[in-house]
């Protein structure tokens, strides 16, 4: 069983950056393999893709963060990374991370809050 949990959340000023981390449980080889995605869920709101990184490294990332929005991850700590600058109040949400590929986990998420 493999559990996720994210850190890094908090509140910030539009403008300013956070970074958000995603740490996984267990085996490092089914860490390696899978997909980390990085998804979040606004009040009232449907959760939405943020952006994932494959186990070779190909990323994606939502339009509405391409280019203020970084994702890494590192194999060898089991760990992700969402990199976020120029936060936007529209920004504001649960940021969940997922590991994805034979079996599907989601850690519980953190929030992050930006003021105008």
């Amino acid at each position: 069983q493999v559990q996720l949990v994210e850190s890094g959340g908090g509140l910030v000023q539009a403008g300013g950056s956070l970074r958000l981390s995603c740490a996984a449980s267990g085996s490092p080889f089914i860490f390696s393999i899978n997909t980390m995605g990085w998804y979040r869920q606004a009040p009232g709101k449907q959760r939405e893709l943020v952006a994932t990184i494959t186990s070779g490294g190909n990323i994606n990332y939502a339009d509405s963060v391409k280019g203020r929005f970084t994702v890494s991850r590192d194999n060898a700590k089991k760990a992700g990374y969402l990199q976020m600058t120029s936060l936007k109040p529209e920004d504001t949400a649960v940021y969940y991370c997922r590991m994805f590929g034979g079996s599907d986990y989601w850690g519980q998420g953190t929030q992050v809050t930006v003021s105008s």
